[in-house]
């Protein structure tokens, strides 16, 4: 389940926010995809600083509104096939959306992405970690293994 927050003012009518506190329900980055999908939608594509800044907005108040929220990363639609180039000084710009859309904007966390086998991104959510160089862990974005639960 998740809550659905729709908006008119961009390019992308509805969004839908998923967060299970729950850890068993988590996913990987092609389910999450799959699970967009069969709603008729695609995970997240973010294409200027005023959309990000409308998601962080969102999942600020999701989380104001839900109880107990704790650390937990969100997908979004930014992946990296193939490893031909994943160390090399040009991953970076193998990163792809899944949706197709070609927008350059990105949102890195310092010293991100660290390519390597991590190849699918997420927006940090984790309000209680320590801040790190890049500041505290929220809304950045950083590339993760595509098995792991957010």
């Amino acid at each position: 389940s998740g809550q659905k927050v729709c908006y008119g003012d961009f390019k992308r009518s509805c969004y839908k926010l998923a967060y299970f506190q729950d850890l068993s329900r988590r996913v990987g980055f092609q389910e999450a995809r799959q699970a967009c999908e069969i709603d008729g939608g695609a995970l997240l594509s973010l294409e200027s600083e005023a959309e990000q800044q409308l998601i962080e907005n969102m999942l600020q108040n999701l989380t104001k509104s839900a109880s107990g929220i704790s650390d937990g990363d969100f997908w979004i639609g930014l992946w990296r096939s193939g490893d031909g180039l994943a160390t090399s000084s040009a991953c970076p710009d193998l990163y792809q959306w899944a949706d197709g859309s070609i927008s350059p904007f990105r949102n890195w966390y310092t010293d991100e992405p660290s390519c390597g086998s991590e190849a699918c991104v997420v927006m940090y959510h984790q309000p209680t970690a320590n801040p790190g160089l890049g500041g505290p862990y929220l809304y950045q974005w950083n590339d993760d293994r595509c098995n792991m639960k957010h």
